[in-house]
């Protein structure tokens, strides 16, 4: 705002004015003082929730690792062996089994005879339609392919084929000018997906038809034989479609590559617990870090008696209800039983919290629970893995916390709102405060002109009176 003196007064009261209207403005403006006072405490409160939304999403992080236990192996697989390889599932154990391959599966494969051209129609032409039916063992209804009159060349056959999207597929092999060959693939290996071809067009049977039991019409030849995978754990054969086995034993997934007959191969599959601690770890350090983050938002400092304000370095969410009521909702957790073996609390399995409110962690328990009680830990961890379990329900509730409805946005959005009445309370009462100086700019310098009038008949009437004795 403009001093008396910018607004033309020069007067001997000029100066004298001017400094009793600059104290006038600071008086009006300490208006404002408790307003900014209060817009810094509550940006400096949203801060502070921005630094424990932060720790928070850490714990979801690390509740969200620890509650997929299927991803972490608790074995792994020790042997280097050639005739197949091991996958280990969340529920595989430590163990030794002796595996030999004496057979592997295949997928069945038929050619037809030779043709001079893939476009030549095959069919009988007085026919304005016929069907190719491929039946399977282990297809409860055979594919059947509508042909029409000009639709039966073996390119005809193999794009009717492929575009049932079925338990066979069907290529053209060409191997030159003039010789294109089909060829029928079971998509599935296994003998129950060995394939009978049929047609009701005897022209087009001439070309695709197969029977290995020598009832029908077979004028296709079998190049690869439908095959099942042969072999023996421990001593006990197994007969499979597939050359990958997931139901032989519990947790280990078997992908045959070859067979090694007379030469059983060892698997040995160990406890590794690396993975399991390392994530039960990094949840212990994510919830500690977010303990400290709440003791310093929270922190409160004693002050000396008769003293009127409160120490600076109290933490912005001093106080605070629902950052609180986080805390305790988490801690709650930490207590809650959960699973149904001989392991339902965390202290158990050797995590135990301080006085402070932290975790820590005895190792050697954590290890021997995970080496001796491996299924119950993972109970107790993931549970049904919606509604029960200790990371299942603390990634739960913490979804719920950082929700878009949630207690954090809640808290945010009631603050943003105060800092919304605030500056529109600032903007009022400055408005006040510039019409209040508005009208003390122009009664100064009224008061200004006033004396600016009186100094100049005084300074006349001073010269009259001065010429006067003079001249007497």
């Amino acid at each position: 705002m403009a001093t008396i003196s910018s607004l033309g007064a020069g007067t001997s009261m000029s100066s004298t004015l001017s400094t009793l209207y600059d104290g006038l403005e600071n008086a009006e403006k300490t208006k404002l003082t408790p307003i900014t006072a209060q817009q810094t405490s509550y940006k400096a409160k949203l801060t502070a929730w921005d630094v424990v939304k932060t720790a928070l999403n850490k714990v979801q992080t690390a509740s969200d690792a620890l509650k997929n236990t299927s991803a972490i192996a608790t074995a792994k697989v020790t042997s280097t062996n050639s005739a197949f390889t091991a996958t280990l599932g969340n529920s595989a154990t430590a163990g030794t089994y002796s595996i030999e391959v004496t057979a592997l599966a295949a997928s069945q494969s038929l050619l037809s005879p030779v043709v001079a051209s893939k476009d030549t129609d095959l069919g009988n032409s007085n026919m304005s339609s016929r069907t190719i039916t491929i039946a399977q063992p282990g297809q409860t209804t055979p594919m059947t392919v509508t042909l029409a009159a000009d639709k039966t060349s073996l390119a005809d056959v193999r794009d009717a084929i492929n575009a049932k999207q079925g338990s066979v597929t069907a290529s053209i092999i060409k191997a030159d000018d003039n010789s294109y060959y089909l060829a029928l693939t079971s998509r599935d290996s296994g003998t129950k997906n060995a394939m009978t071809v049929s047609t009701d067009d005897a022209e087009l049977a001439k070309y695709i038809s197969y029977d290995a039991t020598g009832a029908g019409t077979s004028k296709m030849t079998q190049q690869v034989e439908a095959a099942d995978a042969k072999l023996e754990i421990n001593g006990i054969e197994i007969t499979r479609s597939s050359n990958t086995i997931t139901d032989a034993t519990d947790g280990l997934t078997l992908t045959l590559t070859k067979t090694n007959v007379g030469s059983p191969e060892t698997l040995t599959v160990a406890k590794d617990n690396t993975a399991m601690t390392a994530a039960i770890q990094a949840y212990v350090d994510a919830y500690n870090s977010l303990q400290t983050t709440i003791s310093s938002q929270t922190k409160y400092t004693a002050v000396d008696q008769g003293t009127d304000s409160q120490d600076s370095s109290n933490g912005d969410l001093l106080g605070d209800g629902t950052l609180r009521n986080i805390q305790t909702r988490l801690r709650s957790m930490l207590s809650t039983s959960q699973g149904t073996g001989s392991l339902n609390t965390l202290s158990q399995m050797g995590i135990t919290q301080d006085v402070s409110g932290k975790l820590t962690v005895d190792s050697t328990k954590l290890d021997k629970a995970l080496t001796e009680n491996s299924a119950d830990v993972v109970s107790f961890l993931s549970g049904d893995g919606s509604t029960t379990g200790f990371a299942t329900q603390t990634s739960a509730l913490l979804t719920s916390i950082l929700g878009t409805d949630g207690s954090l946005q809640n808290a945010t959005d009631g603050i943003n709102k105060t800092l919304k009445k605030l500056n529109d309370d600032y903007d009022r009462v400055n408005a006040q405060i510039t019409v209040t100086m508005a009208r003390y700019k122009t009664q100064f310098t009224s008061l200004s002109t006033l004396i600016s009038s009186l100094d100049s008949t005084a300074s006349y009437l001073t010269q009259q009176f001065n010429a006067m004795s003079s001249s007497s």
